[in-house]
């Protein structure tokens, strides 16, 4: 009989890094796939990215709405605990076998809870790092309720070990989304408009003597700052005068003033080389990114798939804080000036050498083939 893996999906960037592994786990004769799709991945203003898991080919087992607005840290609270409610629903219809969760974001901390009080053995992809906000919390918490641990580097496997985890329960798979990178790398040919396939808002700037993306969200341990800090990264970007191509920010506390200070800058200064987008399918981004200058902002794929394509990143602020990198990164704080000494040297600079921190491209094969051969369990002896 096939086990049946229910995998939630809660965001664009969850369903980003698992989705070579949703592809092996469906193709894997020993296993059932129930992908359960819920919170801000389900929603049109920050991408849809329901709609680009559906145009993948991959049957929706449910759809959770949980997401309360407010973008504040009481909403986030408030959406966790509605997750709760309606993921226990849903795991006690479709009875899995075993539940995945992915990194961190505070909604998998419900699908986390739901598992863990309802005896499903409970597996968690992306534990054992660090970043120093409130995802710290969250995903350490989840390694201490989760049963199997696929981590994604050596550093977060030792990690989770002294965390007190079984070695027999922790597995360094790599990281699915590196999977992706490797397809990219294997055709890295820019093949599409990204204005005509994806639309967004503002003007179309040339592209062809290069361009820098940014994508940056708001912290939510500095979400009061968050308005502060993206007009910095908006004047840096700016006074470049080059093409830039900038991505929504996720659904966190402080959402309200990243967008609302990326609309007033926008409605005041008319920047004729800035073009906003919400959402794209991972590869079309990917092949973005790699013919990009550099990125600039807070998202981990500048820690992740930007080390293994030898992309260019300055990391803006505190949200990726100790993270284990490759050698592509330069750190720089919430200011217009050190922003643009980082561009400058960027675009001066020999491209970085790739990295396989986070794994070497055949994470999701690995995570299937363990999903259908791990001894299941719902309970654990911490060993300290």
């Amino acid at each position: 009989m096939k086990r049946k893996v229910a995998v939630v999906v809660t965001a664009r960037p969850s369903y980003s890094r698992v989705k070579t592994a949703l592809t092996a786990i469906k193709e894997h004769p020993g296993l059932e796939l129930q992908l359960i799709v819920a919170a801000s991945a389900l929603l049109d203003r920050y991408g849809s990215a329901v709609d680009y898991i559906q145009k993948d080919g991959f049957e929706i087992a449910a759809r959770v709405f949980n997401v309360l607005e407010g973008e504040n840290l009481t909403a986030a609270a408030k959406t966790t605990g509605i997750g709760i409610l309606e993921l226990s629903t849903v795991f006690d219809n479709l009875k899995p076998d075993l539940v995945v969760t992915i990194a961190d974001r505070f909604e998998t901390m419900a699908t986390a809870i739901s598992a863990a009080y309802m005896n499903i053995p409970l597996v968690h992809i992306q534990g054992g790092e660090v970043t120093g906000n409130i995802d710290e919390k969250v995903r350490h918490s989840i390694t201490k309720l989760a049963d199997y641990h696929f981590v994604a580097s050596e550093d977060a496997y030792q990690r989770v070990i002294k965390l007190g985890e079984s070695e027999d329960s922790v597995f360094n798979t790599g990281c699915p989304s590196i999977d992706l990178a490797q397809s990219v790398l294997d055709n890295p040919v820019l093949d599409f408009d990204p204005f005509e396939k994806y639309g967004g808002v503002g003007l179309r700037p040339d592209l062809k003597d290069g361009y820098i993306i940014v994508m940056q969200h708001p912290v939510t341990t500095e979400y009061m700052q968050s308005r502060e800090h993206i007009n910095e990264t908006l004047h840096a970007v700016t006074e470049t005068g080059m093409p830039v191509l900038w991505f929504w920010p996720n659904v966190d506390a402080g959402a309200d003033g990243t967008s609302a200070g990326i609309r007033a800058f926008r409605e005041k200064f008319n920047p004729q080389q800035i073009h906003f987008f919400k959402n794209m399918e991972g590869s079309d981004f990917l092949k973005i990114l790699l013919s990009s200058k550099c990125l600039i902002g807070n998202s981990s794929v500048g820690i992740r798939e930007c080390a293994f394509l030898g992309v260019p990143v300055i990391n803006v602020g505190t949200r990726q804080n100790k993270r284990q990198r490759g050698n592509n990164i330069i750190d720089v704080g919430y200011s217009k000036i050190e922003i643009k000494q980082a561009i400058d040297h960027w675009l001066t600079a020999p491209k970085p050498t790739q990295s396989a921190v986070y794994g070497g491209g055949n994470a999701g094969q690995v995570i299937a083939d363990l999903l259908s051969t791990i001894e299941l369990k719902f309970s654990k002896t911490i060993s300290y």
